[in-house]
């Protein structure tokens, strides 16, 4: 397979798609070269997915068309997109948990013997995809049971299998550790020197020098640039990705003042066996951001927190009154809101419109003589939808049809119908773009500023120690260290996460 650096190996010229009530792309063009990976970026609903959805054959453009190898192609499913060498990894893996490396990779494409299953050639073909990448992954062991990086590798080597010669990657390191992170980039690596092109799609901008040669900029369903990736610095790729430049990253933290009251206060907080003795307070109009290293129970804590995990023993007290969490709806009645890690599983329920979901978890404000009263309803979240910028044609658009920072305001908008004083948020920014996480930052401001509590667990170093007044640092279950915005190094947060000596 050799490289032309003149000639696309992949080429989408002027690529059109209309959705009702939206134009997702507007004369779209696009290219990556052999033996290259070609960032794409933009914000949430800018049209990134909608684009590579057109490539894989998932949707039909309306107009524009694509060539591989300089020949114009017809890419009418997905199956079509293999057969023409494209591959897809999607940020949501597409593996069938319950099967293992082997099945999942011959999956669709199985050798047969006769009827049955060729089960040594099955064995041979994943061997020799799986080996080609340098990776080990056991057998007979269930998808399920795989870590995300080892999943994610098995979901590049079926790729490989089927000869993929454009390799498409959506948010790849969105869930990974900087360990894993590391082995995917030599992995992709890898198969740009065998001449894969690799189209690799993130929100995470400081990775992309690493790994990039070209990137191009989407917004509004508009290709807004095209540049060598060290000729776009970070602040340029914003600039272009939001239409604005924004000065900073984080927004001005206002200060606690000195005599505000502690509205949340947690004491020997138990669950075996991820909590193992968490004591807290927290005041009005601060954040506590926790920091620790995946694994560490911060997850497992705001879970405890909000009753989605039943604590074994502890106490709560909001407001220096004792409350009894047990199930999500007393955290609910008492004024507690978990904004939670995994928004399309558990904070939104994607085949309901935004109406529903926002009321969902407060019907009893919007029912009389057990109907629910719909115009009521509309009202309310029409108004949530002007207040938070929620960017959708109206109530009744689907959940999942949002982009992924849309979904987070809709999961935020729940919560502020009612009278909630502490707000967890775990992971709030995952998986959405810099304009949108800024949005989120301003809106968490906002919940401070009418005196709100706030604990906020993220992944993102620099978003803990850009958006905490104190960083709690998470080890074994256990709080090992609370340090002041002022005194949290980075060094100093990651020696205590690690446990080693800062």
């Amino acid at each position: 397979m050799s490289q032309n650096p003149v000639s696309p190996v992949l080429e989408m010229r002027e690529i059109t798609k209309h959705f009702p009530g939206v134009q997702a792309l507007s004369g779209v063009s696009f290219n990556v070269l052999a033996g290259e990976v070609h960032a794409l970026v933009g914000e949430n609903g800018a049209g990134k997915s909608t684009l590579m959805k057109i490539l894989a054959g998932a949707e039909r453009a309306d107009g524009g068309e694509i060539l591989i190898d300089g020949r114009i192609v017809r890419i009418d499913g997905p199956r079509t997109a293999e057969r023409l060498g494209i591959g897809m990894i999607y940020q949501e893996l597409n593996l069938v948990p319950a099967l293992d490396a082997v099945d999942n990779i011959v999956l669709g494409n199985e050798p047969t013997n006769g009827l049955l299953l060729d089960r040594l050639a099955a064995e041979r073909i994943a061997s020799d995809a799986l080996t080609e990448l340098g990776a080990v992954i056991p057998r007979g062991v269930a998808a399920e049971r795989l870590s995300v990086a080892a999943q994610q590798l098995v979901e590049i080597a079926k790729a490989l299998s089927r000869r993929a010669r454009v390799l498409v990657m959506d948010e790849p390191t969105a869930a990974l550790t900087d360990t894993e992170v590391t082995a995917l980039f030599a992995t992709i690596a890898q198969l740009v020197k065998r001449g894969v092109a690799v189209v690799y799609i993130s929100h995470r901008l400081e990775e992309l020098p690493r790994i990039a040669q070209r990137i191009t900029v989407l917004r509004d369903g508009k290709n807004v640039g095209t540049k060598p990736i060290a000729e776009m610095p970070e602040n340029e790729m914003i600039r272009l990705m939001v239409g604005r430049t924004l000065d900073a990253h984080f927004p001005d933290l206002p200060p606690v003042a000195p005599d505000a009251p502690v509205v949340f206060e947690v004491r020997d907080l138990v669950r075996s066996p991820a909590v193992a003795g968490v004591s807290l307070q927290v005041r009005a109009g601060e954040i506590l951001g926790f920091a620790g290293l995946v694994g560490s129970g911060r997850t497992e804590i705001v879970r405890a927190l909000a009753g989605a995990d039943l604590p074994d023993s502890g106490t709560i007290l909001l407001d220096g009154r004792p409350v009894r969490i047990h199930d999500p709806r007393s955290a609910i009645s008492a004024g507690i809101a978990l904004i939670t890690d995994d928004r399309k599983r558990l904070g939104l329920v994607l085949g309901m419109s935004v109406r529903k979901n926002v009321t969902l978890a407060h019907l009893e404000r919007f029912s009389e003589h057990w109907f629910i009263d719909r115009s009521k309803e509309v009202a309310t979240t029409n108004q949530l939808i002007q207040e938070l910028h929620i960017r959708t044609p109206g109530p009744e658009q689907l959940a999942r049809n949002l982009s992924g920072g849309t979904q987070q305001k809709v999961v935020l908008a729940k919560w502020l119908i009612g009278s909630a004083r502490v707000f967890l948020f775990d992971e709030p920014t995952r998986g959405i773009d810099v304009g949108s996480k800024y949005e989120i930052y301003v809106l968490m401001l906002a919940l401070l500023k009418a005196g709100a509590a706030i604990i906020m667990v993220s992944s993102e170093l620099p978003e803990v120690l850009g958006m905490s007044h104190r960083i709690a640092v998470v080890r074994a279950g256990r709080i090992v260290t609370t340090l002041p915005r002022a005194e949290a190094t980075p060094d100093r947060v990651i020696a205590a996460a690690a446990g080693t000596a800062a």
